[in-house]
């Protein structure tokens, strides 16, 4: 998938594997951050990513797996998981309006 336009985001996936707790509090810090956006944000191991996600957000590292596990979705990769401006620029398009992509 090329991208997607904001208003047809419902569902971002943080997709993680390590279990260092550093992508729960990523999920987190985006709920917070979109919680008058209605889109939701979930956690989910990158091998278990569910159909209905829209955006897939990603540490690079975990890129070409969570590729593999959700095809055609669109993945938004990111190298820190606190303050990435690929992050930023996700939840600044949602809040803004625009394309997301992937």
């Amino acid at each position: 998938m090329a991208g997607i336009d904001s208003k047809d985001i419902h569902k971002i996936i943080v997709a993680c594997d390590a279990g260092m707790g550093s992508s729960v509090m990523l999920a987190s810090t985006l709920r917070k951050q979109l919680k008058d956006t209605g889109v939701t944000v979930e956690h989910t191991p990158v091998n278990s990513i569910p159909d209905d996600a829209d955006v897939v957000l990603c540490h690079a590292g975990l890129a070409a797996r969570a590729r593999a596990a959700a095809p055609g979705k669109v993945l938004v990769s990111f190298q820190i998981f606190l303050g990435d401006p690929a992050v930023t620029r996700l939840v600044n398009t949602i809040k803004n309006g625009g394309t997301v992509d992937a």
